[in-house]
């Protein structure tokens, strides 16, 4: 039999053999315990959006931070304000595919070929290179503007306007202030952004009920007689005014400091958008989103008469031309002092 010593040393033996761990689970539990510390170091530094995996060896697996997952799903909806607005690349959600149409698949006689674009025209600027970027600014010597129309209403919220005062082919009172009153209706008035900064720099807007954010303007042009026929010129106006109030009751007004030299006038409205763009709206055939309306001025207020009968005073091209030294004299005046002021409201 075995001496007890040489028992004890046996049994002493075995127990230590038992107590050694085979490679493969040494290995096992390493790796466990690598992934759980790699999970942890991840999570803590990009607020892991992925579900937990606990197999180190998945070289398929791919972590995404929160901020990043945000802006995949913003950019594949194309409704993330923050990112969509500020990228510089386009997204392809809002890819107009009927702008590659030329139109001439059914030719009308007349008709030009459309421009085409796969993009969107963003950067249509550069087929202009002789041009400046508008970039916020009213540039008289000519610009290309690279903002995009925005967004347009029904043929339901089409704006429209109409002057109650002066009344066409109305006569007022010479050189004496009066009010310029115009009834305006699907136009959310009172919006105008800073002209000489902003001036065509975004996108047309509507607000919850789909009507168009804008203001508009008073503009008032002398002419030869009320039968003149002949094309005026946009560059001279006798009175010019933007009417940023909102309106009151459905109505804009603008007050004509010490009214208008004797003449024949036509008085025209402007309705823009915010960002003084005209309106713009849906259809092509549509009613005129604005009015004209055609006066005179005479010296008692009296109305002239194309025979002179009755007493009343003869109104021709003759009598009144388009720019006599008096009436520039009174436009002059009218607006001395105001081109800065005309400008910021343009």
């Amino acid at each position: 039999m075995f001496s007890r010593s040489l028992l004890v040393a046996f049994l002493s033996f075995a127990l230590a053999a038992q107590a050694i761990p085979k490679n493969n689970n040494n290995n096992e539990q390493c790796s466990s315990i690598k992934t759980v510390v790699h999970t942890v170091t991840v999570t803590a530094r990009g607020s892991s959006a992925t579900a937990s995996n606990n197999n180190n060896n998945d070289k398929g697996s791919k972590t995404t931070t929160s901020a990043q997952a945000t802006a995949t799903s913003e950019s594949s909806s194309g409704s993330g304000d923050n990112n969509a607005q500020t990228s510089t690349t386009l997204d392809p959600s809002v890819i107009a595919t009927g702008f590659e149409n030329n139109g001439q698949d059914v030719p009308e006689a007349g008709q030009v070929a459309s421009l085409t674009s796969s993009n969107n025209f963003i950067n249509f600027c550069l087929t202009v290179p002789n041009l400046p970027i508008t970039n916020g600014k009213q540039i008289t010597t000519g610009s290309c503007n690279p903002a995009p129309i925005g967004a347009i209403p029904s043929t339901s919220n089409m704006p429209s306007s109409k002057f109650s005062f002066p009344p066409n082919f109305g006569t007022i009172k010479a050189n004496q202030t009066f009010t310029i009153t115009m009834n305006i209706q699907n136009l959310v008035t009172g919006n105008f952004v800073n002209a000489e900064e902003n001036y065509f720099a975004a996108p047309q807007q509507l607000n919850a009920q789909g009507q168009i954010l804008g203001h508009s303007h008073v503009v008032v042009e002398q002419l030869t007689s009320l039968t003149d026929a002949t094309p005026s010129d946009p560059t001279k106006f006798a009175f010019f005014k933007g009417l940023n109030a909102a309106a009151v009751n459905g109505q804009l007004t603008a007050v004509v400091t010490n009214g208008l030299a004797p003449g024949v006038y036509k008085l025209s409205s402007i309705n823009t958008a915010a960002n003084h763009q005209p309106a713009i709206v849906p259809v092509a055939q549509h009613g005129s989103l604005d009015d004209s309306v055609y006066f005179t001025v005479t010296e008692d207020g009296q109305a002239a008469v194309a025979d002179g009968a009755s007493g009343a005073k003869k109104v021709s091209s003759a009598a009144v031309p388009a720019a006599t030294s008096k009436s520039s004299s009174k436009s002059s005046s009218n607006n001395k002092g105001k081109r800065s002021l005309r400008n910021r409201q343009f």
